[in-house]
């Protein structure tokens, strides 16, 4: 097994690594997945337990926080979508809260650029290769089986991307994960209907090439000898902290 590259670093030193899938969560932040105008028509709703919940405008799209630091998974982020306000689901997506956050954050920028054009969150025309696309030109590997079921995998098959179609609409769903196929760090499910440009945001983030800031305390052991450094950065005063908790209100949004 490759030596650990992060043995003899300050646990608290800051360091910027790559690839983001195994990089472990960061801090779980509305401020950094949510860039939501709150000050221009959307709500924020707090609930019980620290779950926390927003809407769009017009109610006809909604995400939510659900903390479960018991499990796992430690909890999901969930996008809802429905063609009349809190009607019945067009589509939804779940994420792990293990997920890490520059994804969910990429993933919840690209649902407000679709909001600004409604049609577009439920009648894309966009085809469902797209969402895939750039992992090919990025040496994932690509497997193509009957039933319209295509599976990716990372080119250290520590994270992949499984699309099916759905039987009832035709239409595909996805699953993405990161971590061993078996038991992964994180996963997501798209559903049928979820805009193709929503899943490519997705998985844009999830092979970017820029680098995700870690504390060496917060990456995760298992898989360290599969991540690598960028230039680090310089490491912080004793109790900084990066952001709030998830159940802070966010500041002020920018539209769009």
């Amino acid at each position: 097994m490759p030596p650990d590259p992060f043995n003899g670093l300050d646990p608290d030193q800051t360091v910027n690594v790559l690839p983001r899938r195994l990089a472990g969560p960061g801090t779980l932040d509305l401020h950094t997945v949510w860039p939501f105008p709150f000050d221009d028509g959307w709500h924020l709703h707090p609930a019980d337990a620290g779950m926390v919940f927003a809407s769009s405008p017009c109610a006809r799209l909604w995400t939510r926080f659900v903390p479960e630091p018991e499990k796992r998974s430690k909890g999901t982020w969930t996008i809802g979508a429905s063609r009349v306000p809190f009607g019945e689901l067009t589509w939804q997506t779940v994420f792990d809260a293990t997920t890490p956050t520059e994804l969910l954050h990429d993933v919840h920028a690209e649902l407000l650029d679709l909001y600004s054009d409604q049609d577009r969150l439920f009648d894309g025309a966009t085809e469902p290769y797209e969402g895939y696309a750039l992992l090919l030109d990025r040496g994932w590997s690509h497997n193509v089986k009957t039933g319209d079921t295509q599976s990716l995998l990372a080119p250290d098959l520590l994270g992949g991307v499984h699309q099916y179609a759905n039987k009832a609409t035709g239409q595909p769903e996805w699953r993405v994960w990161g971590g061993d196929i078996w038991e992964p760090d994180w996963s997501a499910e798209l559903s049928s209907g979820t805009p193709t440009v929503l899943v490519a945001a997705f998985t844009a983030s999830l092979a970017s090439t820029e680098p995700v800031q870690r504390a060496v305390k917060d990456l995760p052991v298992h898989v360290r000898q599969h991540l690598y450094m960028a230039t680090p950065t310089a490491k912080q005063p004793p109790g900084y902290s990066p952001a709030a908790s998830p159940t802070t209100r966010p500041g002020k949004g920018r539209a769009r």
